[in-house]
């Protein structure tokens, strides 16, 4: 019976959003104030813990407004200066074919800005891109949501898997690692083969006048080859190099191929395809908010592009553990303030990496690009402006979702969280429909909490504790947590939100989050089944 009400918050968002089409805030708002009524009358968690557990959650926002913030600003720079006009038509040269585009910065693209900085980062810079491109706002929130899910489980540099391995207390055990690794990338490689075919299908099923499949299909050569070419090297890159690269290298080689094929033509769909006339969209693929048009410019590529690669060289330096300079923005002050012991509860030690997070170097890149493209005082002062309108709109989203996950997480005097509760609930069915919902439990970490890395420490111990039970292979059920953690990132209510204000979307997360539940399910039951028949035919790990 606790676990229907501790669900009950979470389906009160869903049923707002995807079926009332309710603002994200209003939703969230609603939903913080139902958890906070269950976990004090039925979890017995006094009023001040639920206060200090809401500020909590309150201020970890500051760690997703700071990304959006940065992301919003330096495409708002770009936008200003010129540069996305001429990045614009770069890709023009590369490929008009909205299709071939899509599989481009939408996949690999996407897939190479996950892996180096995770946590939200790949939407707020692909989705505006695409969105330069002529892409229809919400289908460039979709695709870049979708397509941030493949990277995710080795993203940051494998920030998930590691935050596995800890939780379990197994860092240093190669054997189990390695084991971890291989089965967490296998599901990714063949379930990412089909994604940009999937992710196509969608974009002409929804957004294209004809609502016909057929445009996908007829790119589907080139949506498999670019599939691959992020599959093969990821799996291979997982065995014999090590986690922490196989989805940082993989998108790179993903970008080259991809690249490379669509200048030379090889797969590429001999009529070019793209969105119609922007006049005659539906209603619902615009923006809700206004966003300034792109400013046309001379500008050469290489310099319109200097602005992401600065980006992606700061995110790969600062990731590598190796070089230092990790170790150092995350040492202490001056790089990490925060506050330990809040309200008094020893649990609640709240820390901001303000020098670590990507939105810090995007604001600095940002800044850099004003003296780079010459901007004058009065577009600089533009992009400032029109950064902060779009970012209003979903910080009081975001202070109300983390508020929610926080009493959610929290413990009460029986030692038990509302979180617990919905986790042990679907563990309760048996080992054969276990393994079928094993992996939509790190989807529920995930959309609960916007985060691959919190659905794993939420749930990774969970899930090993229960395998053992059942007498499935742990290191079966802990991938399927990992692969299913990245997957949450299609759906989850943050990324949604974080997608819509950067992208000028907000107040359409409900529709977004519900046609990206189609890819989400596909992905996740295909995960579910090859573990089944794993199970089925006797495979058991490596020792």
């Amino acid at each position: 019976m606790l676990a229907i009400f501790a669900f009950l918050p979470i389906l009160a968002t869903l049923v707002l959003m995807m079926v009332f089409n309710w603002p994200a805030k209003r939703c969230l708002l609603i939903s913080w104030l139902m958890a906070c009524a269950f976990a004090f009358v039925l979890w017995k968690v006094d009023l001040l813990a639920l206060v200090a557990s809401s500020v909590y959650g309150m201020l970890s926002s500051m760690d997703v407004l700071i990304i959006i913030t940065g992301a919003i600003l330096l495409m708002n720079t770009l936008k200003a200066s010129g540069a996305t006009a001429s990045i614009n038509r770069g890709f023009m040269n590369i490929c008009p074919d909205k299709r071939v585009q899509a599989c481009i910065i939408g996949f690999s693209f996407c897939s190479f800005i996950e892996a180096a900085a995770g946590f939200g980062t790949p939407a707020a810079l692909a989705g505006p891109l695409m969105v330069s491109l002529g892409f229809p706002p919400m289908a460039a929130a979709m695709i870049a949501l979708v397509c941030d899910s493949t990277a995710v489980s080795f993203g940051a540099v494998g920030t998930p898997v590691t935050s596995a391995l800890n939780a379990l207390g197994l860092t240093g055990n190669a054997a189990f690692t390695a084991q971890f690794s291989f089965w967490t990338a296998l599901p990714h490689a063949i379930m990412c083969t089909f994604l940009p075919l999937i992710v196509l299908m969608m974009t002409t099923k929804f957004f294209s006048h004809d609502k016909s499949i057929k445009p996908a299909l007829e790119a589907a050569p080139f949506a498999i080859f670019s599939g691959l070419s992020m599959a093969v090297p990821m799996l291979l890159l997982a065995i014999f190099v090590g986690y922490e690269f196989a989805s940082l290298i993989g998108a790179l080689i993903s970008i080259a191929v991809s690249v490379v094929a669509a200048k030379k033509g090889f797969l590429v769909p001999k009529k070019i395809w793209d969105f119609g006339d922007p006049e005659k969209w539906e209603k619902d693929w615009l923006a809700t908010t206004e966003v300034s048009p792109v400013a046309e410019s001379n500008m050469s590529l290489l310099m319109a592009w200097v602005p992401y690669l600065l980006v992606a060289v700061i995110l790969v330096l600062t990731r590598i553990p190796q070089l230092g300079i990790k170790g150092l923005l995350n040492s202490g002050l001056p790089f990490v303030v925060g506050i330990k012991n809040l309200f008094g509860f020893s649990n609640l030690n709240w820390s901001l990496k303000w020098a670590y997070l990507p939105g810090t170097f995007f604001v600095l890149v940002s800044l850099v690009t004003n003296v780079l493209h010459k901007m004058d005082a009065s577009k600089i002062k533009q992009s400032w402006k029109d950064t902060l309108k779009q970012v209003s709109g979903a910080a009081l989203a975001l202070l109300f979702g983390l508020a929610l996950v926080e009493v959610l997480k929290y413990k009460g005097p029986a030692g038990f969280s509302m979180m617990d509760e919905m986790a042990n609930a679907l563990a309760m069915v048996g080992e054969s429909l276990y393994v079928l919902i094993a992996p939509f439990i790190g989807v529920l970490g995930a959309f609960v909490s916007g985060s691959a890395t919190v659905s794993m420490n939420l749930f990774t111990n969970l899930q090993y504790n229960t395998a053992n039970v059942l007498g499935i292979p742990a290191v079966f059920v802990v991938s399927m947590q990992c692969v299913g953690a990245a997957i949450g990132n299609m759906v989850c209510i943050n990324n949604a939100i974080a997608a819509s204000a950067t992208i000028g979307t907000t107040g359409k997360e409900g529709n977004l989050i519900k046609i990206n539940a189609i890819p989400m399910v596909y992905y996740a039951v295909g995960t579910a089944v090859l573990f089944y028949i794993v199970l089925a035919l006797g495979i058991t790990p490596i020792q």
